[in-house]
Order: C-alpha cells, then structure tokens, then sequence
C-alpha cells in the first residue's frame, strides 16, 4: 500500500473515532438524567475507575500501550463531566 493510501486509511479512521466521540459527548445528557433520577452526583469516581480499568484491560489485549489508553480515556471522562456539568447548568467547574 503507497503512502498515500495509508494516510488516507488513517484519516478514515480518525474520523471514525471523532464520530465516536461527538456519540459519547451525546450520551452525556442521557448519562446525567440517569444521575439525576438515582441521586448520583456527575462525577462518579467509582464508575471512572470502572471506566479506566475496563480500557486498560482492553488495550492490553489488543497490544495497545494502556498507560497511553488510559490518558485518552481520562480525558473522554473529563469531556463527558464537563458536558455533563454544562448541561445541569453548573458549568465547568
């Protein structure tokens, strides 16, 4: 495959996983109703590690670096808090 043709493969790809994340961004506000309704508060600690951990294993199985997983998945869990935190009208705080 010519360079060219892997860089466009890889910009497929990265556009997947942006559409992946404007999709988990979008969950956020069912994530916070649910909250709401339980009586949990937006940041879960419990569920973040759950979360973290769960990459982690993951990416050990597919031979992906966890330690570089888990920052990515600690900033998806810090943007879904945020979005979470605007959505309740508290914003990011």
């Amino acid at each position: 495959m010519s360079l060219d043709k892997v860089r466009e493969e890889i910009s497929r790809v990265d556009d997947e996983m942006l559409r992946l994340i404007a999709r988990r961004m979008q969950l956020a506000g069912a994530v916070l109703e649910e909250k709401r309704k339980s009586g949990v508060p937006i940041s879960d600690d419990r569920q973040n590690e759950l979360v973290l951990k769960r990459a982690m294993e993951r990416a050990t199985e597919l031979n992906v670096d966890p330690a570089a997983v888990m920052e990515i998945f600690a900033i998806l869990i810090r943007m879904s808090i945020d979005r979470q935190r605007e959505m309740a009208g508290e914003g990011n705080l």
